[in-house]
């Protein structure tokens, strides 16, 4: 779909035509970090064991 070697077409070209911004072009997405993972498994978990839990109780929680 996107060709960033190739000299015919420039990046922001390709970008045009993709219609997506230059610093989508470039952006690389990074991974969740272990601590979130983490809390979002004991959310998870809690939420499991407790599905009538509103969103209050599992804040507080």
């Amino acid at each position: 779909m996107r060709e960033p070697f190739n000299d015919n077409v420039s990046i922001t070209a390709q970008c045009r035509l993709l219609s997506i911004s230059r610093s989508s072009w470039y952006y690389d997405p990074t991974g969740e970090t272990p601590l979130n993972l983490k809390l979002m498994r004991l959310i998870d978990e809690q939420f499991l064991a407790t599905p009538y839990y509103g969103s209050r109780q599992m804040a507080q929680h």
